[in-house]
């Protein structure tokens, strides 16, 4: 808080006795500063200077009620001092009399503009009103009134954390950084908004920055461990969380965001010994709960994993990543009335990414009536998920819908002809006027889909007319034609799981088939493996969209896939195709399963407790001879 001038109320600079009184309180002496100010109030009653100055004593000893009385008395003696108004305001906004304070600052401001520390308090009532572009311009014009404020820059730039514009976020603190080189918790938010924007090598160099500076603190070593888990760095993330523990062996939250390091290796008993540990610390730890849920679901424990959902949710209700999980394990269950309700969180759930389109027009998941209305359905997630739940636009059709697909350009062909759509726009350019908007995972909410009413019938989907000619590539038709994918997105948060090295497939190739290689963006790796491979043809140059995959796909026998849109596109053109699974699946091919209620010519093949491809690459090879022998 300011503390006003001696002379700037009522009295002059040489009043010896207040002059005494502000020595000790700048000094922390603040008993002697309180028995100065009131004796010199015993001799005169209306020194506004001593009042304001009691005032600020008092609230230094948290009688803040009595503080605001003293300053307000010196107020009513002398009303120009802007320095009372904001000392004033800053009291009121302690006690929660909002309005007040916002207009003690507005007064303080109008004696003087160019006040710093009122400019400061405006923001943060502004603020605590939810104001928040308010406060922002109030903090960016201390800036400009004052560029090395390190207050302004680091209340403007929480608040921007607050607000998730992390860009912004990020341009504060690097402000604050360079106002004070020394800042620790400056770099702990710098690294938290890059975190934020997914630049995780910025955000780890960041976090090691303010770890070498402070390397007696534990914050920046738990936050680096959580970069270098996005960043994938198991190992290191592991031994910096080790750091972190070491100086905070009682802080929950880093024990669960090492147990999250050591589930994302499959290192799940020694995950769940660290959730429990951040649960005994802090019982009532949401997110803790939530983990331990996930991981006993990779566990194949997943009864046991719905009670620890629920004990999450039981601390906090909108806790959108155990939603998300619950949803996860109720569809995996086959419990799809809870899980299509629960998916609906995955809008507010960080690590998936997902942006909720802003349209002006109301969203529909079932209640409105659509007939002879225009239904926009836009894509939320994956090529996969598209081609999945595209087989709901028929349905949309026949209840009187005029359906406009919104989807990416490698789709926009294959899915341009379905029956019932009216009319599909490549993701980007100009959407027609609609009544009614719904992304494309929310159909079988809004259709009550049960295991028994899944629109299963195939095809559903055509290889389009235009579409690439492969007969003159493949050849002549002397074996039976196999279409091979073995690898997906890198990107894929699972694809250390779900993806399998090319040369793990070797075993197949002596088989008698014809291998077609469908796999887009192979790894450096897997290319040289290929190369080993002269019989099986690659026809990865050749696929420019999911058309001329479709076309290829339809001049094929069988398909094996790992879980990737690939395997959507064969069971949605009604191929014959044979899936590889992770021990612990997506949740779309459900628990236990060799078969798949969403498309019926398809296969599972799962990885047992081992968590091995060895043996499902054995029996795979043992279901293709027969299948074979049977063509």
């Amino acid at each position: 808080m300011a503390i006003a001038q001696a002379g700037s109320g009522t009295h002059e600079l040489q009043d010896t006795p207040f002059a005494a009184a502000l020595a000790h309180f700048r000094e922390e002496r603040l008993d002697q500063a309180d028995a100065a100010c009131r004796r010199l109030l015993a001799t005169d009653p209306l020194h506004a200077d001593a009042l304001h100055l009691l005032g600020l004593i008092s609230a230094r000893a948290g009688q803040l009620d009595a503080a605001i009385d003293l300053i307000a008395q010196a107020i009513r003696i002398s009303q120009t001092n802007p320095d009372y108004f904001a000392n004033l305001g800053r009291l009121l906004v302690r006690r929660e009399r909002l309005d007040e304070a916002l207009k003690s600052f507005d007064i303080a401001l109008k004696l003087r503009p160019d006040s710093v520390d009122a400019w400061l308090g405006l923001g943060d009532v502004l603020q605590r009103q939810r104001r928040f572009q308010d406060a922002l311009l109030a903090f960016d014009h201390v800036l400009g009134l004052e560029p090395r404020n390190a207050d302004a820059a680091e209340k403007g730039g929480r608040l921007l954390l607050d607000l998730q514009r992390f860009e912004d976020a990020a341009a504060f603190f690097e402000r604050l950084i360079e106002i004070d080189p020394g800042h620790y918790e400056a770099r702990n938010l710098l690294g938290r908004a890059l975190a934020n924007l997914r630049r995780f090598e910025e955000a780890a160099n960041v976090f090691n920055a303010a770890a070498a500076m402070r390397p007696e603190l534990p914050a920046a070593f738990n936050n680096l461990g959580v970069a270098l888990t996005d960043l994938r760095r198991y190992d290191q993330a592991i031994a910096a969380f080790d750091r972190a523990v070491a100086l905070a062996p009682a802080l929950a939250e880093i024990h669960n965001n090492r147990g999250n390091a050591l589930k994302a290796q499959n290192r799940f008993a020694e995950a769940l010994s660290d959730y429990d540990r951040a649960i005994a610390l802090k019982p009532a730890y949401a997110g803790a709960h939530g983990n331990r849920g996930a991981c006993l679901d990779e566990l194949s424990r997943p009864d046991e994993a719905l009670t620890s959902f629920r004990a999450a949710l039981a601390v906090q209700g909108d806790h959108a990543d155990t939603h998300w999980n619950l949803a996860v394990n109720r569809l995996r269950a086959g419990d799809f009335t809870t899980g299509w309700r629960e998916a609906e969180w995955r809008w507010k759930v960080p690590g998936l990414g997902l942006k909720r389109r802003a349209f002006d027009r109301p969203p529909w998941l079932g209640g409105e009536p659509i007939e002879g209305k225009v239904l926009l359905l836009t894509n939320d997630q994956g090529f996969g998920d598209a081609i999945q739940f595209c087989r709901y636009i028929p349905r949309l059709a026949a209840r009187g819908a005029r359906v406009v697909l919104e989807i990416a350009a490698p789709l926009q062909e294959l899915l341009g002809g379905m029956i019932g759509l009216a009319h599909c726009v490549v993701k980007g350019d100009a959407l027609p006027a609609f009544d009614f908007h719904c992304p494309l995972t929310s159909l079988p909410l809004a259709f009550d889909t049960t295991l028994d009413t899944i629109p299963s019938d195939v095809p559903y989907l055509s290889v389009p007319a235009r579409a690439r000619d492969w007969k003159p590539w493949l050849g002549a038709h002397r074996a039976l034609r196999i279409g091979l994918v073995w690898s997906g997105n890198p990107d894929h948060f699972n694809d250390h799981n779900r993806s399998i090295a090319l040369r793990a497939l070797a075993p197949l190739f002596d088989i008698g088939a014809q291998f077609v290689s469908l796999q887009k963006n192979a790894r450096q790796a897997d290319q040289a493996a290929l190369r080993d491979c002269p019989d099986v043809l690659d026809a990865a140059s050749l696929l420019d969209t999911f058309a001329d995959t479709a076309a290829l796909v339809a001049q094929l026998d069988l398909v094996v896939s790992v879980d990737t849109s690939v395997a959507h596109l064969a069971g949605a053109l009604g191929k014959p195709v044979f899936i590889l699974l992770p021990h612990v699946a997506d949740w779309r091919w459900l628990a236990g399963r060799d078969d798949s209620p969403w498309y019926p010519t398809a296969r599972l093949f799962r990885q047992g407790a081992t968590r091995q491809w060895a043996p499902v690459v054995m029996e795979l090879r043992e279901a293709l001879r027969q299948f074979l022998t049977a063509g």
